[in-house]
């Protein structure tokens, strides 16, 4: 069961967030400033922090920048008030996984909150390092070799291999693969992902127009096999 902090300070919000995530199963944790969220982050350990922005005694942003300076492994998802434009762009400089606009649907944010728990799922030791052909992946390092030569991955290319390892043999859907390595609804596209598995491709199949490790699952979407 995954614990989520909520750090809000309406309290209308808090409860309906609250019967919320409960409802979905998780545990829920709250705090109603920056001051006592960033204090019951850092003793409690959550699973992910749901974080406004507009806070007293402390913003948002503030907790989310000292948050990440001493734990950043877990996942933060911003909310903002609707224009706040500039708020957006710096929570996610500062390090925020997501963000939702206010007024927003639960139904969007519990999608978001699946997504970002899915991406910060920890690779068990047991999977630190993959090997496929002549490919060596080491998952902890983010490093990719061939044939004993290490490949230059951007950092997305390298989410997205990580995510076919995790996950062999299952068939992804692109849209899958757009909300669990981009984030929800982030690209409104599937080129994307189509963009993304030709460099894939090209970088790791011995023959790129025959892949033998990524393949098209037609009509559906991809799947890696070893």
């Amino acid at each position: 069961m995954a614990k989520i902090l909520i750090v809000e300070d309406e309290p209308n919000m808090v409860a309906g967030l609250r019967d919320n995530f409960e409802y979905e199963g998780y545990e829920v944790i709250t705090a109603p400033d920056g001051v006592a969220g960033l204090e019951r982050a850092l003793a409690e350990s959550p699973d992910l922090v749901v974080l406004d922005v507009m806070m007293p005694r402390m913003s948002g942003l503030d907790v989310c920048k000292q948050l990440k300076a001493k734990r950043p492994s877990v996942p933060v998802i911003m909310l903002t008030a609707r224009g706040q434009e500039v708020d957006k762009v710096v929570g996610l400089e500062l390090g925020a996984d997501d963000y939702v606009t206010k007024p927003f649907s639960i139904r969007e944010l519990l999608a978001r909150v699946k997504a970002v728990l899915r991406r910060a799922r920890p690779v068990p030791k047991e999977q630190e390092r993959v090997s496929f052909g002549d490919v060596e992946v080491n998952l902890r390092s983010c490093q990719v070799s061939k044939s004993g030569k290490a490949l230059d991955f951007s950092s997305k290319e390298f989410d997205l291999l990580k995510y076919f390892l995790c996950h062999p043999g299952e068939t992804l859907s692109r849209d899958r693969l757009l909300e669990d390595v981009w984030g929800y609804d982030r690209f409104p596209t599937t080129r994307t992902v189509d963009a993304h598995i030709v460099r894939l491709r090209q970088k790791l199949e011995p023959k790129p127009d025959e892949p033998r490790f990524i393949l098209t699952v037609h009509g559906t979407g991809y799947k890696f096999v070893s």
